[in-house]
């Protein structure tokens, strides 16, 4: 609409962005190469559309882009010289700015330095700091857009700061985490008053912390998710874009903030609108809305098939090389019953880890309910379906006591109700975490889920002797969990006495193939029970 003086009186802006991606890109699983209703491919006639049928766009990516997939795993170990693929397809769709995720720093900064070297657009991290300048070390915190009618929207990036909790060291060396609300303060009231933004957007890769419809606390309080707090306590920010969660939230407000979150595997386009209204020569938000685009049957963009094809066909070729067999069964058809009663593939994983750590207890976990194990012929496809994340090994020296805390934290996965065991809400909501129950090899323990949380460590055992809750063991275990990730404290900060810098996916691969055919067998060292009695599954 136009004023008398001929100048618009009124403005749409329409935000599309994109969240926790990681890495998909062509509509398929690598475990099986079955469709999946995934990945960029699908995503980009969508993000064109919607591009061509608003006025005003402005695109966006949340963060947690190049890492997730065989694909970017590929990419960053064997074809790393060439442009990254994940980057050329935000160049092609026209990204208007993005926010680093967590899993950036997976394959260290190397390779993420030269991501945002290679980007056509800005990456916003405000919180993510030079640990010795204290500046943002990707650069400008924020985004400044000025649209028709001189309208200026402000937007902000901010990153989960409990990233140090998870990542190697070496992988974040010289930076410092900066807490997101604190930060968010700062840099909105700077968008404010001096940049004069009308409309100030801030995309958060983070979720939320407490109940939308409550208030109520969901986690403990880490800082690892701060989306509640930052509309509470942050004023002046119109639309929290959020992620880190994989969650699916639209149409809600917190504190009069529009809030959404996209999901996660580039299933869903989040698209948020505001409208303004110019009032006595200045620009006032009227409205905001946000909705959740699913991908739909969109046949895949051409565009994107053929940047991504060669490292594609590099993807496939690696992942269908034979590397050993199997002697028994190690699939898993019941991922529950592979968490009640031992299982071959896990105590392969906790073997692999002690004879790599030369340590004589480890623990681990089923990482999510679609591993498949595995068939009787193991080729990189099946290392990678099963392990997803390129974690590393350390060995660390605790105490029993810190191994009875770290099963009782392994055993609130479980609820027993109406003679059944179930996965814990806590583990489920609002997002699932099985990758933070964890099975042990090299002691002897008893869970029994029908006890109350905190006591349901009913056996701990070491060659037949009960465990000295004051001794030392020196246990194996993946870099996220040594550092407490996952909610376990007991281990955050305990002496490393062994570091293996290889990825678990590539020890696993290595071990295959020096034995040729691995066994797959249990010896029985731990059980889950009821009242006493063995929990099974149908």
């Amino acid at each position: 609409m136009l004023e008398p003086n001929g100048e618009i009186s009124d403005f749409t802006l329409t935000i599309l962005y994109t969240t926790d991606v990681h890495g998909n890109v062509l509509p398929h699983h690598y475990a099986n190469n079955e469709p999946s209703p995934t990945g960029f491919a699908r995503l980009a006639p969508l993000i064109r559309a919607e591009r061509a049928r608003h006025e005003h766009t402005l695109l966006l990516d949340n963060g947690d882009l190049i890492q997730g997939t065989p694909f970017t795993y590929y990419y960053s170990r064997f074809a790393s010289d060439a442009p990254h693929p994940m980057i050329r397809v935000l160049n092609e769709l026209g990204y208007e700015g993005a926010v680093i995720g967590n899993h950036e720093f997976n394959y260290g900064m190397d390779l993420l330095n030269k991501a945002v070297r290679e980007s056509n657009f800005p990456w916003m991290a405000a919180n993510i700091v030079g640990a010795e300048s204290g500046e943002p070390y990707f650069g400008k915190p924020y985004l400044i857009k000025e649209y028709p009618g001189g309208v200026r929207v402000g937007v902000l990036g901010l990153t989960t700061q409990y990233i140090p909790n998870w990542e190697h060291p070496r992988n974040v060396t010289g930076l410092a985490f900066k807490d997101a609300c604190e930060t968010a303060k700062r840099w909105v009231k700077h968008l404010r008053e001096e940049e004069r933004a009308d409309l100030v957007v801030v995309a958060y890769h983070g979720g939320f912390e407490r109940s939308l419809e409550t208030g109520e606390l969901t986690e403990n309080e880490t800082g690892e998710n701060q989306g509640y707090r930052i509309c509470m306590e942050v004023p002046g920010i119109d639309i929290l874009l959020t992620g880190h969660q994989h969650r699916e939230i639209d149409g809600a407000y917190i504190n009069g903030v529009r809030i959404i979150q996209a999901g996660g595997m580039g299933m869903h386009l989040g698209m948020a609108q505001a409208t303004l209204a110019r009032e006595n020569g200045a620009w006032r938000v009227t409205g905001t809305d946000s909705k959740l685009l699913h991908q739909g049957e969109y046949v895949p963009d051409p565009a994107v098939v053929e940047i991504v094809s060669e490292t594609e066909e590099g993807t496939q070729g690696w992942l269908d090389q034979p590397i050993g067999f199997v002697e028994g069964d190690m699939t898993i058809v019941d991922p529950m019953k592979a968490r009640l009663t031992e299982h071959p593939y896990i105590e392969f994983l906790n073997r692999v880890q002690m004879e790599a750590a030369e340590a004589d207890i480890s623990c681990t976990s089923l990482f999510d309910n679609w591993s498949p194990g595995f068939g009787s012929r193991i080729t990189m496809r099946e290392i990678v379906a099963n392990y997803i994340y390129p974690n590393t090994l350390k060995v660390l020296r605790v105490s029993g006591q810190d191994i009875k805390d770290a099963l009782e934290r392994s055993a609130t996965y479980f609820e027993y109700e109406d003679g059944a065991a179930k996965v814990s809400a806590s583990f489920s909501d609002p997002k699932p975490q099985h990758y933070n129950y964890d099975m042990w090899e090299g002691i002897d323990y008893e869970l029994d889920i029908a006890r109350p949380h905190g006591d349901r460590v009913v056996k701990l055992e070491k060659d037949g002797k009960p465990i000295d809750p004051a001794g030392e063991y020196d246990v194996a275990m993946n870099n996220y969990r040594a550092v407490g990730g996952g909610e376990y404290p007991m281990f955050k900060d305990k002496p490393v006495v062994r570091d293996i810098t290889v990825d678990v996916s590539e020890l696993l691969a290595n071990y295959i193939m020096e034995k040729g055919t691995i066994q797959a067998s249990v010896n029985r060292n731990w059980k889950v029970t009821a009242n006493g009695v063995e929990v099974v599954t149908e």
